[in-house]
């Protein structure tokens, strides 16, 4: 079998957190830069050799500058001592279009194994040539397992942040030559 690598398409990808808000909305924010580097035996992902992932902590982004200050202070990611969050995957299983990747998130200085849920889109070849592989990913981890432990609470008794944070990534790989 031959050694496939294949490489994250940024302008094709997008990696986004939410979480509640005074528990009645849900702020939505990404990372801007970020990268992953995939290996398979031939184009066969259940086989993956290497699956690794980054982001980059100063790349939060809210669409608001003062909420993402905070979020890359050390109330939250501390950005300047810890600039990137990762992740290991360990298996990809299923079949179809469902499956689940297990692998290990860390954030700041805390590693823990987690559960994604992966929507398998295809390989097509693109316009250009390009062979290319869709996937949407979804999760959810408790920040305060990573470290994440600012807390703040209304004079009213309201939880002003969350504790759950979902993930949801639409993620287009590119297949190398």
């Amino acid at each position: 079998m031959a050694t496939t690598k294949w490489v994250i398409d940024p302008t094709h990808s997008e990696i986004q957190f939410k979480v509640k808000h005074l528990m009645i909305t849900t702020v939505t924010g990404y990372f801007q830069k970020f990268n992953l580097e995939v290996e398979t035996e031939d184009e066969d992902f259940t086989k993956a050799s290497r699956i690794e992932f980054t982001a980059d902590i100063d790349s939060i982004s809210t669409n608001n500058e003062q909420r993402d200050t905070h979020l890359k202070s050390d109330d939250f990611f501390n950005a300047e001592q810890y600039k990137q969050l990762r992740f290991i995957g360990k298996s990809f299983e299923g079949s179809g279009d469902n499956y689940k990747l297990h692998g290990d998130l860390t954030i700041r200085d805390v590693t823990k194994p987690i559960t994604l849920d992966v929507e398998y889109g295809g390989i097509v070849v693109d316009p250009y040539g390009q062979t290319k592989a869709g996937f949407t990913v979804e999760g959810k981890v408790n920040r305060k397992e990573f470290n994440l432990t600012w807390d703040a609470v209304t004079e009213a008794g309201q939880v002003v942040v969350s504790n759950e944070i979902k993930l949801h990534c639409e993620v287009q790989l590119v297949k190398q030559a």
